[in-house]
């Protein structure tokens, strides 16, 4: 018999004082299926299905200032085309920050959703 084992991230989950926009906001502007939770996207969709690829789970020390000290958390998306992707959230009005390339790891911007929360979008080198 072997043992049990995690394959990957099933789903994110996060409160919002208005659901139906956040996942609105992502679907608008990174194109994920986000669905409020119990209904479907607009399109029918329940489930956002992922490109296979690299995934960092890391703890950070609460005093870090890596990301806002009021989160605890900051979901980073693997992305392709950065540069084509903050240009779109910038014409549409989505402040970015934070960009830096990291040699041998990639590129990496910063953007918050609609309720604040922070994001790092990141094109693997």
């Amino acid at each position: 018999m072997s043992e049990g084992k995690v394959l990957g991230i099933g789903g994110y989950f996060i409160r919002s004082t208005n659901p139906a926009q956040l996942a609105a906001w992502y679907r608008d502007h990174l194109g994920i299926a986000a669905t409020q939770s119990g209904s479907p996207t607009p399109d029918g969709e329940w489930v956002w299905m992922q490109e296979a690829g690299p995934t960092v789970f890391a703890a950070f020390r609460a005093e870090s200032d890596y990301f806002p000290a009021d989160r605890q958390v900051m979901l980073n998306l693997r992305v392709e085309r950065l540069d084509a992707l903050v240009e779109r959230l910038e014409e549409a009005g989505i402040e970015v920050s934070h960009r830096e390339a990291m040699d041998g790891v990639g590129t990496f911007a910063r953007v918050h959703d609609c309720d604040g929360n922070p994001l790092e979008l990141w094109e693997p080198a």
